[in-house]
C-alpha cells in the first residue's frame, strides 16, 4: 500500500495555503473579527481554508472535510482535517510561529499529514510507509526521529498557555513537574510537537483544543516514533487535552497529570 497521491495532494495543499497566508502576513488591512469562542479569525484564516476546499472539490471531490473556519462538508471514509493556520494570534501579532495543519484521516485514523510554516520557512510531513520527514530553511531535507530520553531530569517540556492549565484546574500538577525535569519552554501550538518529533523537546501537554489542532500533529509525532494520547486516556475525536511523548516519558508524563 503506498500514501503517495494522498502527501502530494496534502503538499499541493500546503503549498496553496503558503501562497494565501505569506501575502497576508504583516498586512496592514487584515480584517480581523472574534468568534464566539472568543478566538481570533481573519480574512487569510478563511481564504486560506477557501483555497484548500477548492483544490479538494477539483481533486479529492468524494472526500469529506473538516476545517476550522467552516465546518464538517460530506461523510466518507477519508477525510481532510484543515486549520487554515493555527497561531492566528501569532500571525495578526506578526509573530511568525503560525501553520498550516493538514491531515488525511482514514477510517477515523489520521494517517497523512503536512504542517506548514512559511513564514519560518519549514515544513513537515508524514505518511506511515515513507516515514516523517522536514525541510529546514534551506530547502535541506532531514528525517524526523524523536529523542531516546528516558528519565524526566533529563527531559524538556513545553506546555503552551499557563492561563488554560490554570482554568483546568491542572496546573499544580504542571508546577511540580517543572520541577523534576530540565527544563520548561512553551513554544506553542504547532511548533512544540514539530519540536517534539525533532528530538529537540521530549513531552508536550495542551488543553482546550479541537480535532482540526490536532490530527495533523498525530502522525509526524507518531511516525517519528513518539506518542500521542489524551492527557488522561486514550486519544479520540473529542479530546480536549493532549499530551504528546518521545514515547519513553510517556507514561511518567501521564501519572505526572493523573
Amino acid at each position: 500500500m503506498t500514501y503517495q497521491a494522498d502527501l502530494e495532494l496534502a503538499l499541493a495543499l500546503a503549498d496553496v495555503a503558503d501562497e494565501i497566508s505569506l501575502e497576508r502576513f504583516h498586512a496592514l488591512d487584515l480584517v480581523v473579527e472574534t468568534k464566539p469562542d472568543r478566538s481570533p479569525v481573519t480574512d487569510a484564516d478563511r481564504s486560506v481554508e477557501q483555497g484548500m476546499k477548492a483544490l479538494l472539490a477539483e481533486r479529492a471531490p468524494s472526500d469529506a472535510i473538516i476545517g476550522e473556519e467552516y465546518g464538517s462538508a460530506g461523510t466518507a471514509s477519508r477525510t481532510w482535517i484543515i486549520d487554515p493556520i493555527d497561531g492566528t494570534a501569532n500571525y495578526l501579532r506578526g509573530v511568525p510561529v503560525w501553520a498550516t495543519l493538514i491531515a488525511l484521516a482514514i477510517d477515523g485514523k489520521p494517517t497523512v499529514s503536512v504542517v506548514s510554516a512559511p513564514a519560518l520557512g519549514r515544513r513537515w510531513w508524514a505518511d506511515p510507509i515513507e516515514g516523517a520527514f522536514t525541510s529546514d530553511i534551506d530547502g535541506t531535507v532531514r528525517k524526523l526521529q524523536v529523542s531516546f530520553i528516558g528519565d524526566l531530569e533529563n527531559a524538556s517540556i513545553s506546555y503552551n498557555n499557563l492561563q488554560l492549565w490554570d482554568q483546568s484546574g491542572k496546573l499544580p500538577q504542571l508546577i511540580e513537574l517543572s520541577r523534576k525535569v530540565w527544563r520548561t519552554r512553551a513554544y506553542g501550538d504547532f511548533y512544540s510537537y514539530m519540536l517534539l518529533a525533532e528530538g529537540s523537546v521530549d513531552i508536550v501537554a495542551e488543553h482546550d483544543l479541537k480535532i482540526y489542532d490536532i490530527a495533523a500533529l498525530v502522525p509526524i509525532v507518531e511516525v517519528a516514533g513518539g506518542k500521542f494520547s489524551a492527557l488522561d486516556g486514550d486519544l479520540t475525536a473529542d479530546t480536549s487535552s493532549v499530551l504528546a511523548t518521545n514515547g519513553k516519558l510517556h507514561e511518567a508524563a501521564q501519572k505526572a497529570f493523573a
